[in-house]
């Protein structure tokens, strides 16, 4: 009797099996941890903080609402929204316990101690019940997920009856010569940044090549649809550099 193959999947441009994509994933954030939210500053020129201010805006974070924020890393989209909420609750959930121990470092982490839970985990196994949360989130990081799909069919899952989703990510531009220019940006730029910056310029090499391997906006809506999501929509940010999706339990 001959054995199965081994199920592969891409890390960045590379074929690799899937049973070995997250510990590589892993890898790759627990290199850069410590320089993470510095190098988001630097390679977005701060637009990332107005893409998820726009998260923030589109969502509408009431009082009393619980969210788990998955690869939520150091706490940028939990502490948004406990903030908009007013009170609530935010699970931050992520795969790299060092992402969690810098984001615990954060002065808005200390604040909003109460309010916060820090948890390492897998997007598709999640440690829940059902029927838990009102609001997934999930920044820059269903790219990075052996399979997006599973994941998306677990934040279905932990969703309360009305509950919502929302997954940033970086997309497509529909113009093929602002795509070229825009890669080679990425390309040419961001690994350099990268080794000045954290030291590391292969991690930053892999996060590049996950931005182009990653479906675009009409196609991850469709997985969002999959999932069992209704009222999917989606609006680009920046023109496409990153698409900021929507669905609802209902």
């Amino acid at each position: 009797m001959t054995d199965k193959p081994a199920t592969t999947t891409h890390f960045g441009f590379e074929t690799v099996r899937e049973d070995e994509k997250a510990g590589r994933v892993q890898g790759v954030f627990s290199s850069v941890a410590s320089k993470y939210d510095i190098m988001n500053d630097v390679m977005s020129g701060g637009v990332h903080r107005i893409w998820k201010d726009a998260m923030m805006d589109w969502l509408a974070p009431r009082p009393g609402q619980r969210l788990l924020d998955v690869a939520g890393g150091t706490g940028d989209i939990s502490f948004r929204f406990l903030k908009r909420a007013g009170r609530g609750h935010a699970t931050v959930l992520d795969i790299t316990e060092s992402m969690l121990v810098e984001g615990r470092k954060r002065a808005e982490a200390e604040d909003m101690s109460d309010s916060l839970d820090w948890v390492v985990g897998d997007a598709m196994a999640l440690p829940f019940e059902a029927n838990t949360f009102d609001v997934y989130t999930i920044s820059f990081g269903i790219r990075n997920v052996t399979r997006p799909q599973d994941a998306l069919n677990e934040a279905f899952r932990v969703l309360k009856p009305g509950g919502r989703l929302m997954v940033l990510e970086f997309s497509q531009l529909p113009n093929p010569m602002m795509q070229a220019a825009y890669d080679a940006y990425s390309f040419n730029v961001i690994p350099r940044m990268g080794q000045m910056i954290a030291g590391d310029r292969d991690s930053y090499q892999y996060l590049v090549e996950s931005i182009r391997n990653f479906p675009d906006q009409d196609t991850f809506l469709s997985m969002v649809r999959e999932a069992g999501f209704g009222n999917a929509k989606y609006r680009n940010m920046t023109m496409g550099v990153a698409a900021l999706h929507s669905g609802w339990k209902l």
